[in-house]
């Protein structure tokens, strides 16, 4: 059995390892310029020539922006421009689609997801800007990655132009987000999308201002210059403080061992024979900070940040390094007094800046839970602490058991809604995930919050429909087992459609149509013999030959 991709995927990097990104300060504004080494990529086989990215890229790209928001507080615009003469960034590294397995690419266009809808996240709820500067050729990825941001402002140049190749050069779909952005945010006319999405040679100058693909153009001698202004006019619109303290995300302390990972707060355990892995989150101990001076201090050790961080950090291995473990347990462990306190700070300060990131933070890691393709089971036993953001973590599961123990209240296990499950960390449909549980239906949205801030044993978390199943203690194992073992049997594939449509009931957006719908569509199209058959279009590519298709349309 394959149990792993060797070696493995590496999420935690910092600035003194980038081979691809520089970063640069300037008061409000931050420059992230790209500039990718063709021969540092992350996989063996393939040069990222004319600043084209892998996974490892990216890899760079989330933690550029993670230490923009929290070790600089005063950078209110990010400028994403390039290192290199005449090319912004040609996209996804074609030769690198071309090598890589169906599981890697689709793995691969996820994490570019959630980098990019990080830009657009990070824009709406703590006020960092993004400003493509976009001094070269822009394709596919490359303009992916400008449409995330807030503006795009394009060289005028005669030669520097944007384009969204996929289909007639590869055979496949622009893979994160291109599509649905040029509609859905930039208001492309269909019309003009459709020529738009089918050409090669893109669009330059006044034009793509027109097509409203790009905001503004400028001629190279003022390109600079109207940049840095725009740039400035975006951060005037911030709140982002000039004199915040920033706070450094120094290492986290991870044990990585053959069937687990150990982190402060998080844990996985693997049992490969059954492909389950078993994630377990830890409430705080000991005394807490509790005002913004003793959370300053705290940094990065900060209950609630170490915590988001190394749940991300788990997420994303366990997403890439073990591809076999389809089932996620999710358990918690330790005092949900502890926990509702935590919330209560986050509530009490969530307009300053710091708290601001940290609540961000853990919305994104919450939504990397629920776009997991993988089967998520809640098992709420003795000892958990299911409680405000970590009941979150049961919301966002396919199914919760809750054990019962009527015999024995000192041992029963209980779950509590808190505040924050009404609003505070909303699933990308912009809905809370009670609000989805229940779909936004007022008379058990009501009867819910009637209970907020009781302990709810298994039986009353049942009678509400917080849980799934309350099975006593002579069931609990079998039920559990059961429910395991013919989830394990199913298959991934039609698992994983069944869970993405299920889990998105609410309603959709321009997120949920990049995940959902865009997401499917390009699953199927990497499969299909017109992309990477023997002469598929993406398998040719490169090569001088002429890809062969089936001219059946399905």
């Amino acid at each position: 059995m394959t149990t792993a991709l060797a070696p493995r995927v590496e999420y935690q990097t910092d600035p003194t390892q980038y081979k691809h990104l520089k970063l640069s300060f300037n008061g409000p504004v931050a420059t992230l310029a790209v500039d990718i080494d063709e021969n540092a990529g992350l996989r063996p086989g393939y040069k990222l020539k004319l600043n084209s990215y892998d996974l490892g890229v990216d890899i760079e790209l989330n933690d550029a922006v993670s230490r923009i928001r929290f070790e600089h507080p005063e950078v209110r615009t990010v400028v994403v421009t390039s290192g290199k003469d005449k090319v912004f960034c040609s996209g996804a590294n074609i030769f690198m689609l071309g090598v890589s397995s169906h599981a890697w690419k689709v793995n691969f266009c996820k994490f570019t997801n959630e980098t990019r809808n990080g830009l657009e996240d990070s824009s709406k709820h703590s006020g960092l800007k993004f400003l493509a500067a976009v001094n070269g050729a822009c394709a596919g990825g490359g303009y992916e990655l400008a449409l995330a941001c807030d503006e795009i402002i394009l060289v005028d140049d005669r030669s520097s132009a944007v384009s969204l190749p996929e289909v007639p050069l590869l055979g496949v779909l622009p893979g994160t987000g291109g599509l649905t952005r040029v509609t859905d945010k930039r208001h492309v006319r269909h019309d003009l999308a459709d020529i738009f999405c089918t050409s090669v040679e893109g669009v330059r100058g006044q034009k793509a201002v027109d097509w409203r693909l790009v905001d503004a153009v400028a001629k190279t001698a003022v390109f600079a210059q109207k940049v840095q202004e725009r740039a400035l006019e975006l951060a005037a619109q911030s709140d982002r403080p000039a004199d915040g303290q920033g706070v450094t995300l120094t290492p986290l302390k991870r044990t990585v061992e053959a069937d687990a990972l150990r982190y402060q707060y998080v844990s996985v355990e693997i049992e490969r024979a059954k492909r389950t892995a078993t994630f377990t989150v830890k409430s705080p101990s000991g005394a807490q900070p509790t005002d913004i001076a003793a959370i300053e201090k705290a940094g990065a050790d900060w209950f609630p940040l170490a915590m988001a961080r190394e749940l991300e950090d788990a997420i994303l291995q366990m997403r890439t390094n073990e591809l076999d473990i389809g089932v996620w347990l999710i358990k918690t462990e330790g005092d949900a007094v502890a926990v509702l306190a935590s919330d209560a700070v986050l509530m009490a300060h969530q307009n300053h800046w710091l708290v601001r990131e940290t609540i961000g933070l853990m919305r994104r890691t919450f939504s990397r839970l629920d776009v997991s393709s993988r089967s998520l089971f809640a098992l709420i036993e003795p000892g958990s602490c299911f409680a405000g953001s970590f009941l979150e973590l049961a919301l966002a599961c396919d199914r919760s058991y809750m054990l019962a123990l009527p015999d024995d209240a000192a041992k029963a296990p209980t779950l509590t809604v808190g505040d924050s499950n009404f609003g505070l960390f909303p699933m990308v449909t912009e809905q809370s995930r009670l609000g989805r549980r229940f779909y936004d239906e007022q008379p058990a949205l009501d009867a819910v919050r009637a209970k907020a801030g009781q302990p709810l044993d298994a039986d009353a978390a049942f009678a509400v429909g917080l849980v799934t199943s309350n099975p006593d203690d002579i069931d609990w194992a079998d039920e559990v087992r059961i429910a395991i073992e013919e989830r394990v049997s199913m298959s991934p594939d039609a698992l994983t459609g069944l869970e993405a449509n299920l889990r998105f009931n609410g309603p959709e957006n321009m997120f949920t149509r990049i995940f959902g719908r865009l997401t499917a569509w390009q699953n199927w199209i990497f499969q299909r013999p017109n992309a990477v058959g023997e002469k598929g279009a993406l398998k040719v590519y490169g090569k001088g030959d002429k890809a062969q298709f089936d001219w059946n349309r399905v």
